[in-house]
């Protein structure tokens, strides 16, 4: 769908229009290409004092393995993990290069007055980010600190990661990443994904990464001899999951109702994936995808995508709109889980992901059913996720909420009310569907064993909910 503002504003003229009147000034991102570094661009890294090197020994590993172009602030001890990981890192000399990824350990801090260092390492370059560059911090989940002081600065990032996100602009997505101790080996999918491309359209976001199990993968196609199932990937963005998720290995099988047959049929044959048509509703819903599994030993990943809207606002929407999207968006969901977990559909090390919204994060006018179905979603992988923990077969459940996505639905909302849609955000723009599947695509990686009942919103960091 055409940005008519955006692409105006990437000319000379209109990006010094839009300076010149304070409007916003949106740049192209920078998204995944085949063929392309994982990282296009240098990376700082630094860590907080103290004795833990866990976190720093795994990111350094991480970036090794990446073949990551890494440079290092004279006084950092990060340096010995580095060369431990065989990296000759470069000496920041504070001269003029950009960064493409800042990258800070934050695990040993543990009371106020060390957050400083978070200050000090960012600020000396904050201005030395580039275009669709990455801010990540990495620290220890709060939740399971018993100290006061120390569980009270770990939350403290959170703010500041915000905050970041809001700021630097041009593109430059920002993320904190919550550790468990004894997880670092759990890192690596979740560091790939926010120091590529991939994550164009992800900020301010926070992630918790926890025990599960660390499986080897072939990052080339990291879901290779994989089964997946995707509903509603006749178009849009479960098309786009779809392509994703083949593109990085993996056979898809393709649903959505019988009316998309024409449609689904084309996506199918395209990524040499198979075909489903039924209504996710139906009561012989889960047999009939459980039949299509079982074709293939099983389904080593479910992505409810399927959804509808019925926008009306409450005094006057019909039982019937409520019904449908309730039905279709939150009961089918819940109704295909037990299924298929009850009759063994899902292999071990299995990944459920949903599509929530920030509809449901933060509500919306006229969306009483939508956002009802969609808030319904992560309360159902909040308690899903606790249930997988006691699993000995090392499911996992999680969830993105995407927000302005440019798609047909989109294209129907009237202009004024679509504009402030696509600039309410710190990229000033709409996402794309493809930022959704790749999301999709870090949360079904057999590599992602460590996140377990997490909502990421898509969503360009978008003032609604944050």
């Amino acid at each position: 769908m055409s940005d008519r503002y955006g692409d105006f504003v990437q000319s000379s003229l209109g990006k010094k229009v839009a300076k010149n009147l304070g409007l916003p000034l949106p740049v192209t991102l920078d998204r995944f290409e085949s063929g392309e570094n994982l990282v296009r661009g240098s990376v700082l890294v630094g860590r907080a004092k103290g004795e833990d090197k866990s976190v720093s020994a795994s990111i350094s590993r991480i970036l090794s393995d990446v073949h990551a172009d890494v440079y290092v602030n004279s006084s950092d001890d990060i340096k010995d993990e580095l060369a431990d990981a065989s990296i000759e890192a470069k000496a920041n000399t504070g001269g003029d290069d950009k960064f493409k990824v800042l990258l800070f350990d934050a695990s040993n801090i543990v009371n106020a007055e060390q957050l400083k260092e978070v200050y000090e390492f960012f600020h000396a370059v904050a201005r030395r980010v580039d275009k669709s560059g990455r801010v990540i911090i990495v620290g220890r989940t709060p939740e399971n600190i018993t100290d006061i002081e120390a569980a009270m600065a770990q939350r403290s990032l959170e703010g500041f990661v915000k905050s970041v996100g809001k700021e630097f602009k041009r593109g430059v997505t920002a993320q904190l990443i919550y550790v468990e101790e004894g997880a670092e080996q759990n890192l690596d999918s979740t560091l790939r994904f926010f120091t590529s491309a991939r994550s164009a359209y992800v900020s301010g976001q926070v992630v918790r990464v926890s025990k599960g199990e660390s499986v080897e993968v072939d990052w080339t196609q990291p879901l290779g001899g994989k089964t997946m199932l995707v509903t509603g990937a006749s178009r849009g963005i479960g098309e786009a999951i779809a392509r994703v998720l083949a593109r990085e290995g993996a056979h898809i099988i393709c649903l959505d109702v019988p009316q998309q047959q024409a449609d689904l049929q084309k996506v199918a044959s395209e990524i040499s994936g198979s075909v489903v048509t039924v209504d996710i509703t139906s009561d012989d819903a889960g047999k009939e995808i459980a039949e299509a599994a079982q074709k293939r030993g099983g389904l080593d990943s479910i992505i409810h995508n399927a959804g509808v809207t019925r926008d009306k606002t409450l005094a006057n929407m019909d039982e019937k709109k409520w019904d449908m999207v309730i039905d279709i968006n939150l009961g089918s969901i819940a109704r295909l889980n037990c299924y298929l977990l009850d009759n063994d559909v899902l292999k071990e090390n299995a990944r459920i992901v949903c599509v929530s919204s920030i509809s449901g994060i933060a509500g919306n006018m006229g969306q009483t059913n939508y956002a009802t179905s969609k808030a319904g979603v992560i309360g159902l992988v909040d308690a899903t996720a606790k249930q997988l923990e006691d699993n000995a077969k090392g499911m996992t459940i999680n969830a993105v909420a995407p927000g302005f996505i440019e798609t047909q639905m989109t294209e129907a909302i009237p202009f004024a009310i679509r504009e402030a849609g696509r600039r309410m955000n710190s990229m000033s723009q709409g996402g794309l569907p493809v930022d959704v599947a790749e999301t999709i695509a870090w949360f079904a990686s057999p590599a992602s064993g460590g996140l377990n009942g997490n909502v990421v919103r898509v969503c360009g960091q978008s003032l609604l909910g944050a």
